[in-house]
């Protein structure tokens, strides 16, 4: 009797822990899309990434005008000249793709601007999040953006807005 008693006790008292947590979720794209200076970070780092661009792009076009100007002489140009005119053009390939990792590879310029420009406004949107959530006693907080696995969501769960006011944001 004692062991039905513990084991009901046990069931019922799970139960009850479950109920009474609290789940939220959140948009991070609709509260960085609200927040001005993730706006002026974002035009920044799309400016370098257009620059960057500009520079490999430019690389590949003169890279392919030697090319074809190669291809048009190539039948009368000794041996010798053949092969150092092919080297001169593998070797500017070779740089221009090393200069396109580094600007765009997985450690390169571009990932180490939006690290400096756009980190910090994250980080205050998880502080934001992180105070709304000890406040409201929340047990869970998903994030429905970014390509999250949350399937449906309830709107009335939504606590952007509570965010955007921890931030200061009047939305839009």
């Amino acid at each position: 009797m004692k062991a039905y008693f513990f084991l009901l006790l046990i069931l019922f008292g799970t139960a009850f822990d479950s109920l009474s947590q609290k789940y939220g979720y959140i948009d991070s794209d609709y509260i960085l899309e609200n927040m001005p200076e993730y706006q002026e970070a974002k035009d920044k780092l799309d400016k370098f990434a257009e620059r960057w661009q500009k520079e490999v792009e430019d690389r590949y076009e003169v890279i392919n005008k030697r090319r074809q100007e190669f291809l048009r002489v190539e039948a009368i140009l000794p041996e010798e000249e053949r092969n150092r005119r092919k080297e001169e053009i593998d070797l500017m390939e070779q740089e221009t793709l090393e200069l396109q990792q580094m600007r765009f590879g997985v450690s390169g310029d571009l990932f180490a601007k939006r690290k400096e420009l756009i980190e910090p406004i994250q980080d205050k949107v998880f502080e934001a999040l992180t105070e709304v959530a000890s406040r409201g006693k929340y047990s869970f907080i998903f994030d429905k953006a970014n390509q999250s696995n949350l399937i449906f969501a309830d709107p009335k769960f939504d606590i952007s807005n509570l965010v955007m006011r921890q931030l200061g944001i009047t939305e839009r």
